[in-house]
């Protein structure tokens, strides 16, 4: 986390120059322009957390720079979440960059209304990735490897404290704690914090998960036994690592097809059984991506329908 004071000053200084009211929901309102296309790459979408200074949101041109003051600018898209060299491998991720806290998270099975007919685990590495920024928890900038040369630090594998953050010598203000759910992002991007004075800001209260998971889609949970009779379908490919619905039939598991994640304890759903962080188009190349990441349009709960047989 960034100097909180500075944000809010900041944010008064700006209040009286920016005109319009927030836009409650979590995607642009109709007609405003962005500068995200959600098209062609991940970096036109919200997962690029560079943040270049040129996104207008429903207020009017958003500062930037004020981004700076909550978390390092890398300058570089894939930075914060992957590395080509010195990688986490303290989860089962693709060259991980991202620091790895051990959090326990309170799961649907916990809660006393539910029925559920099969175990659940603790969030496996495929839903992990997502919450590592999702939760809360661990600041956005966490990272093991930063850009340039000799500033892989092995003790950012498991934290994010401001000491190593701060290593990063391009920081705009140091890091003095770390990031909670209403701090880091949320600091603007929240109507009913600091974030009221920004009406520039996009309200992403909904993309905040926290460690209590009881009000999600269950993850971790092993997906039960299909077949006649059952109320879930059978992923036509199975493979060790996991099984997916083939829509293609071309034995390859798509971006655009759902799939279940075998850690160890079965095929289980994750939160990347339904979403893909990079974008899936929704009719083909060069279309825009499917809203929140997902792998396909939910369009007549299609997304819902492909595992429960209702």
């Amino acid at each position: 986390m960034k100097r909180l004071a500075l944000v809010r000053a900041a944010a008064l200084l700006l209040a009286g120059s920016l005109a319009g009211a927030a836009w409650a929901g979590p995607d642009p309102a109709p007609g405003t322009p962005s500068k995200f296309s959600n098209r062609g790459s991940v970096a036109n979408t919200r997962h690029n957390l560079t943040q270049r200074p040129v996104e207008t949101g429903p207020g009017g041109p958003i500062n930037a720079a004020l981004m700076d003051t909550q978390r390092n600018n890398y300058g570089e898209v894939c930075v914060y979440c992957h590395t080509p060299h010195g990688a986490n491998q303290t989860i089962a991720a693709p060259l991980w960059n991202r620091t790895t806290k051990v959090t326990t998270y309170q799961t649907y099975d916990l809660l006393a209304t539910a029925s559920m007919t099969q175990p659940v685990t603790q969030p496996g590495a495929s839903s992990l990735t997502c919450l590592s920024c999702h939760d809360g928890t661990t600041a956005v900038d966490a990272i093991v490897n930063m850009p340039g040369s000799g500033r892989y630090n092995t003790a950012r594998i498991g934290s994010d404290a401001p000491a190593l953050l701060n290593e990063w010598p391009n920081a705009a203000v140091t890091h003095v704690g770390l990031q909670g759910p209403d701090q880091g992002c949320l600091v603007c991007h929240n109507p009913n914090g600091a974030g009221a004075a920004f009406p520039t800001a996009y309200d992403f209260s909904a993309f905040a998960l926290g460690t209590d998971l009881r009000n999600d889609h269950p993850v971790g949970v092993r997906y039960p036994p299909a077949g006649t009779g059952t109320d879930f379908n059978e992923p036509p490919r199975r493979e060790t690592r996991l099984a997916y619905f083939d829509v293609n039939g071309n034995s390859r598991a798509e971006a655009n097809e759902l799939r279940l994640y075998n850690s160890g304890d079965g095929y289980e759903v994750e939160c990347a059984s339904c979403h893909d962080p990079h974008g899936v188009p929704s009719a083909g190349p060069g279309s825009n991506f499917n809203p929140t990441f997902l792998r396909r349009p939910n369009t007549g709960s299609a997304i819902c329908l492909t595992c429960h047989s209702k």
